[in-house]
């Protein structure tokens, strides 16, 4: 028997599919989600909770003519699937395949690229998030015509947290409002165009009425000029429909409440929500509904957290703080350990930053778990707040570098960037485990800012001391000594710079090799020892050229007077693409062959000369 999925090219077949039918396609929509996820990996859990909802958009809306935009978007691979992309559905976060995320370079009908939070069409995570309310604000004054639907799953990625999250489920477990949706549900099936719309209204507004009464406040929703209507059932496809139908042709803004459950359809995803977010590549067997995937070593993720525990465990004073993120970040290692000293925000990167530099005012040390790609929304807290003021805040920015299939919303390439030119901020970057936890320790003893830098996944297999060691701030660390070439390997890249080494130690010109630590202060002095008497300088980082380390070198070399040529190995000026990580690596140059090549004509010249290349560039 043929699919239905198979005859969907574009929106337009899907409203040519009997409404009885649509359930068909929806179970038919799962098992490709959970079919070529298991080969791909990705966000199962939440695309498996919006699939009757996503049907029935497209079932009443015209895209592009109507515009769809996602809050996060990865919740739209039924999106995809249905807007003439499911013959290449298997390439997703594949290299050279869809993004998982929306991308208006992509298709016409993805209207707003969306990988952060708080952007629109909303979870129930996101109203944790300022810049919904900010957008909220303006609904009545400025929109003529918005459905918003607050997609209340219960969850972002943990279990959401907060008065939000409270608020949102008194209005679902609310008897008196279960009535109303009953009541709104009958209205809209039984009455068509304007007395249908006019007499739901009417029932509605009395039984809101009843809510608003004694010490139950209206509801805030539409305090903000939006009115609101469930909560409804986001798997019944009939009332879906026929309810959106009924938005649609409502004359002022409204915020439809849809009740989904995540994960639906997969019992494994429902048992470990957090896990089953999102997966990576192999992590199950679709068809048999088991795990497959092995124990894996030690994230950076869990040493730091297991650092924060032991860090806890030494000082009253130490609290963790993380936006929405405890499973991602791994402070739900942490939580257990010292739930007292464990905040979760929720989505509200900016509130995390403020928070601890208040808590910092009172003699806490906070610790602000936080991506790196995340960090940058709360860039003026972290300058105004923090660091104006000199605070004692540690940031661990967990995904600095490339975070792979997630793409150019995810990837954390531009911190360096943005926080080395703010004053009193100390920046280290951690080039493998044991140096981690030793820079943590270190900022426990640290007066002032100070944000660590580590990258998503596994480290190289360091393992830890007993207990972690401080670390001189501002001073590197000479790995190797060598007269001719120096290379620089930030954090992640280390290893690599000794593989350089290596290949040109083999080609005849000694090398030395630096771990720099430290991005901000610069260890200027032992850079500057090193490149006075080599014919190149190999700055390497995992972050964009403009304004990162090698700029760094750049500028405290001119500082000094010293001419020695530097080839820097990063990034370019661009947003880089979804993939795996060695992949693009070796794409944009970030290779020891690609290094070793660049770096060769300086050594090269200089030795047929018989002068340094500070010499020949002079």
């Amino acid at each position: 028997m043929a699919r239905l999925l198979d005859s969907i090219n574009s929106p337009a077949d899907v409203k040519k599919i009997p409404v009885e039918e649509l359930p068909q396609l929806a179970q038919e929509i799962r098992d490709e989600l959970i079919s070529v996820l298991a080969k791909t990996g990705g966000h199962l859990g939440p695309n498996l909770g919006v699939v009757e909802l996503t049907i029935a958009l497209h079932a009443v809306f015209d895209t592009p003519t109507d515009s769809f935009v996602f809050d996060v978007s990865h919740q739209a691979y039924v999106h995809k699937l249905l807007t003439g992309r499911r013959d290449r559905f298997n390439t997703i976060r594949q290299a050279g395949g869809l993004n998982g995320f929306m991308l208006r370079t992509e298709s016409e009908h993805d209207s707003f690229g969306a990988g952060h939070a708080g952007t629109a069409l909303c979870g129930d995570a996101a109203f944790t998030c300022g810049i919904t309310y900010e957008a909220l604000n303006n609904i009545s004054t400025h929109a003529k015509r918005l459905i918003v639907i607050l997609n209340d799953n219960e969850w972002s990625i943990d279990k959401n947290v907060g008065a939000i999250a409270k608020y949102l489920t008194d209005i679902v477990t609310n008897p008196r409002y279960e009535n109303l949706h009953r009541s709104m549900e009958k209205l809209v099936q039984r009455f068509t165009g304007e007395t249908g719309k006019q007499l739901a209204l009417k029932a509605e507004g009395a039984v809101k009425g009843l809510l608003s009464t004694g010490h139950r406040p209206s509801l805030i929703f539409e305090e903000m000029g939006l009115s609101y209507y469930g909560p409804i059932d986001g798997h019944d496809l009939p009332n879906l429909i026929k309810t959106l139908d009924f938005a649609k042709h409502y004359s002022q803004p409204l915020l439809l409440h849809v009740l989904t459950k995540k994960s639906k359809g997969f019992d494994i995803g429902i048992a470990q929500q957090k896990k089953y977010h999102g997966v990576g590549p192999n992590t199950y067997d679709p068809e048999k509904g088991i795990e497959t995937s092995t124990p894996a070593p030690k994230t950076y993720s869990q040493v730091f957290a297991e650092t924060m525990v032991k860090l806890a465990d030494m000082n009253s004073k130490v609290v963790a703080i993380t936006g929405a993120m405890p499973n991602g970040t791994a402070l739900d290692l942490f939580r257990p350990k010292h739930p007292d000293k464990y905040f979760d925000v929720g989505i509200a990167e900016e509130h995390a930053v403020l928070f601890a530099s208040g808590m910092a005012t009172k003699g806490y040390k906070p610790f602000c778990a936080i991506y790196s790609t995340f960090l940058q929304r709360a860039f003026d807290q972290i300058v105004h707040d923090v660091c104006l003021q000199n605070l004692n805040v540690v940031f661990a920015m967990d995904r600095g570098g490339l975070s792979g299939d997630d793409g150019p919303t995810h990837h954390g390439l531009f911190d360096i960037s943005y926080l080395r030119c703010i004053p009193n901020l100390v920046h280290l970057d951690a080039s493998n485990e044991d140096e981690l936890a030793d820079m943590l320790f270190t900022a426990l003893h640290h007066d002032g800012p100070i944000a660590i830098r580590y990258p998503r996944g596994n480290g190289p297999g360091v393992a830890l001391k007993p207990k972690p060691a401080l670390i001189p701030i501002g001073k590197a660390e000479v790995v190797k000594h060598g007269t001719q070439a120096v290379a620089l390997g930030l954090g992640a890249l280390l290893p690599m710079a000794l593989e350089v080494a290596k290949e040109l130690e083999a080609k005849g010109f000694s090398t030395a090799v630096i771990n720099p630590r430290s991005v901000k202060p610069l260890d200027g002095d032992t850079i500057s020892f090193f490149a006075r008497g080599a014919e190149v300088v190999i700055t390497m980082e995992d972050h964009v050229l403009p304004g990162g380390f090698g700029s760094a070198v750049l500028e405290d070399l001119a500082n000094r007077g010293l001419q020695t040529p530097v080839v820097r190995i990063g990034y370019p000026d661009a947003f880089i693409e979804h993939g795996k990580p060695d992949a693009l690596r070796k794409k944009y140059g970030i290779s020891v062959e690609a290094t070793v090549e660049k770096a060769l004509p300086y050594l090269q010249k200089a030795k047929s000369t018989g002068k340094t290349a500070a010499q020949v560039v002079a």
